[in-house]
């Protein structure tokens, strides 16, 4: 099959989890023997034209000069040039800047997009963007052939307010089995000596409530927040913390054996988000072997069941740092359970073995309805 990917700054990553998602599932389908296209941000850092057997189609992308409404153009600019290709699948990572330009999509290919998380729901959008991104939301439903649901939670939600079906797909992680504690040298930390969290540094990322309990906690150990910081509300945030020198800001870490480390060593990693479905750095978390306390909301429990503990407020987290210990024996069964999750549920092989079934049911599925179409 002929398959494009959009919705991405483009691979390999260095962005986030759509990208590294994106990375994962094209590399999978490719060496399966399909002919995947990626479409990726003229100002994507890697400038050639595949990636690993990959077709990459740089993009002209005005984010940087424009902000949000570059993002929308930048969408438009990858569907047009869908028709220059002879597609067989389009998968559309996400519908936020890209549902309000499916009408100029080829007609021949069939579309199913990945509806993502709930955006509309996210608290740094004012009252009128999260109007807007419940429209988007409602046309990306309406104009897409099939959908996906990356969580149990998201495709319930679809059906009870769409009464529509969706396929559900998780994300998927490698087992991570090699740790090197020499790595930990680069940050200047011990193993089991420091507490973290992976996220882009958004409110609904529950970041405040997770810092504020660091704030209180009596802890001695560092607190290290990954993720990028040279945004609006990542000044805010290394402003109000600027006095508490265990709290450290270290930026975006994209290389995944350094943060399979990071994450493997720590005692203690949160994991805050509260809109989105199956977030690829839970699982991957999850495939290091942290011992993971996770905001209290349903996305989260459907993964992490009983094998985490759970928070809502900061005294909440204050106390989970100054009294957990990831070598105390209580916590063997949370890491090993999850480990186990991995495994048997959210390994790669298996996600992409249900994608390339999805590909080929939907394709299979048009190909039969356009033939009944043309004998008509």
């Amino acid at each position: 099959m002929q398959i494009a990917i959009l919705g991405t700054r483009g691979i390999p990553n260095h962005y986030g989890g759509f990208e590294q998602f994106a990375e994962y599932l094209a590399l999978g389908l490719v060496k399966r023997g399909h002919e995947v296209i990626v479409y990726n941000s003229h100002n994507h850092p890697y400038k050639e034209t595949t990636w690993n057997g990959v077709k990459l189609i740089h993009i002209f992308d005005p984010e940087f000069k424009f902000g949000t409404i570059g993002q929308f153009i930048y969408d438009f600019n990858c569907i047009r040039n869908l028709k220059k290709h002879n597609l067989d699948v389009i998968l559309q990572l996400g519908y936020t800047s890209s549902s309000v330009w499916y009408k100029f999509l080829p007609g021949k290919p069939v579309l199913t997009t990945n509806m993502d998380g709930l955006e509309w729901k996210r608290t740094k959008f004012g009252k009128l963007v999260r109007k807007f991104l419940l429209f988007a939301e409602k046309l990306a439903v309406k104009s897409s052939d099939h959908l996906i649901s990356d969580s149990i939670g998201i495709q319930k939600y679809i059906s009870k307010k769409y009464n529509v079906n969706s396929t559900y797909i998780p994300y998927g992680a490698h087992s991570f089995d090699n740790p090197d504690e020499n790595k930990l040298d680069d940050y200047n930390v011990s193993k089991y000596q420091y507490n973290m969290l992976v996220a882009r540094l958004e409110p609904e990322n529950s970041i405040e409530t997770i810092l504020d309990g660091m704030a209180k906690s009596d802890t001695d150990k560092l607190f290290l927040v990954i993720g990028k910081h040279q945004t609006k509300y990542g000044e805010y945030l290394k402003g109000k913390y600027k006095s508490y020198s265990k709290i450290k800001f270290i930026g975006g870490v994209y290389d995944i054996e350094m943060l399979n480390n990071l994450r493997y060593f720590s005692n203690l990693y949160f994991h805050g988000h509260t809109v989105g479905g199956t977030n690829p750095s839970l699982l991957e978390a999850m495939a290091s072997s942290s011992l993971i306390s996770a905001n209290d909301n349903d996305f989260n429990r459907y993964i992490l069941g009983d094998d985490a503990l759970y928070f809502t407020t900061p005294d909440e987290v204050a106390e989970q740092l100054n009294d957990t210990n990831k070598s105390s024996k209580k916590y063997l069964d949370f890491v090993i359970n999850n480990n186990l999750k991995i495994k048997e549920q959210f390994n790669w092989p298996k996600i992409i073995d249900q994608y390339e079934h999805h590909f080929f049911t939907i394709n299979t599925l048009k190909k039969s309805k356009l033939q009944i179409h043309n004998e008509k």
